[in-house]
């Protein structure tokens, strides 16, 4: 498997909280049957998580990887953002600041939760006309895609890829998510499903679980789809 939504870089948001716990991370998805994780911070986030590409995070993301090496673990990391799509997050796009998954075509986003529908389409529209194919992160989460079965589907005309969390699909954020998650897949809009892990204790990057459950629900070939085929093709920055 492959992982593109992961805090594993540690001491820069709500994910890991230092190198040790960073490693534990690591060694916790190679275990579980993940050959590579996109670390994938905070960035843009108002008043919260900046985390701008600058040079402290780009020496972090070294070290990181360099640790895991050194300790044996067989992962390969890449680098990434969760970039928060703000109402003028273009103005850090044209200075530079965002920086897109392993370098690919493709950046990883989040919006508000609350957000409407109308104003998503538009942002993601605006990244899109950039020359970017966003990443939906978790829009299972969003109370606009919850309340709209074509939510989704709008997002993926305005040129967006969808990626849904495992623990949403399991249950861990309440059933009326595990019912919206699991609609999406069902309903086949889904392209990647990622751990969006947090640490290796509560949203862990173990995804044994939602591998065997979306073979039992779903299929094992859209399994493979959503955790291997589709991530890889980001890694590799491939059309999907």
């Amino acid at each position: 498997m492959f992982d593109i939504h992961c805090h594993i870089l540690y001491g820069v948001d709500d994910g890991s909280g230092n190198l040790s716990d960073s490693l534990e991370m690591a060694k916790l998805a190679a275990d579980s049957g993940t050959k590579a994780i996109i670390a994938t911070p905070h960035c843009n986030i108002p008043a919260t998580f900046d985390n701008y590409w600058n040079s402290d995070i780009e020496s972090r993301f070294s070290a990181l990887r360099q640790a895991v090496r050194e300790c044996g673990i067989p992962i390969e990391l890449y680098k990434g953002q969760e970039v928060f799509l703000s109402k003028k997050f273009e103005d850090h796009l044209e200075k530079g600041e965002f920086i897109t998954l392993n370098d690919s075509r493709y950046m990883l986003v989040e919006l508000d939760f609350r957000i409407d529908e109308e104003t998503a389409v538009s942002r993601i529209g605006r990244l899109v006309s950039h020359g970017y194919v966003p990443i939906i992160a978790h829009p299972e989460r969003y109370s606009c895609v919850i309340g709209d079965t074509e939510a989704v589907e709008k997002f993926r005309n305005a040129g967006a890829l969808i990626q849904v969390n495992g623990g949403s699909l399991t249950g861990y954020f309440g059933s009326i998510i595990a019912k919206t998650a699991q609609r999406i897949l069902y309903n086949g809009q889904a392209d990647f499903v990622a751990s969006d892990a947090h640490s290796q204790y509560r949203r862990t990057p173990d995804m044994t679980a939602v591998h065997e459950f979306i073979c039992e629900n779903y299929s094992y070939d859209y399994a493979d789809i959503l955790l291997k085929i589709n991530p890889l093709k980001v890694i590799k920055n491939e059309i999907i």
